[in-house]
């Protein structure tokens, strides 16, 4: 597997973990749809962690199926999930603050310690 150069901010505030991995690199591309190996090999998780809880997410509508392409299904966020839509603008309103677009959540996101 390849090392990612720069983590998100996301991974950066949430740690790094397979299943981060795998959400922000979803949230990254939430208009699209991706087969399994495509999300592993991009979101640099083996295929067989992402067997692990791929099945969960998809039971608890986090990911839904969107077509199937000769073998292989493809899935995506489910935006309609108020939980991933709820990551999702987190993420922007992260991003956003520490581009110094909302200074009233930079302070909440981003707290400047006194010491």
């Amino acid at each position: 597997m390849r090392k990612k150069e720069d983590k998100s901010l996301f991974l950066e505030h949430f740690g790094d973990t397979p299943k981060l991995r795998v959400f922000d690199f979803l949230i990254g591309n939430f208009f699209f749809d991706f087969p399994m190996t495509e999300i592993a090999r991009e979101s640099n998780v083996s295929y067989n962690s992402i067997v692990t809880f791929f099945d969960g997410w998809i039971k608890k509508g986090i990911l839904i199926k969107t077509r199937k392409v000769g073998k292989s299904d493809y899935h995506k966020l489910n935006m309609n999930n108020s939980f991933v839509s709820d990551i999702v603008r987190l993420n922007w309103r992260m991003v956003k603050a520490d581009l110094g677009l909302l200074e009233e959540t930079k302070k909440q996101i981003f707290p400047v310690s006194n010491h």
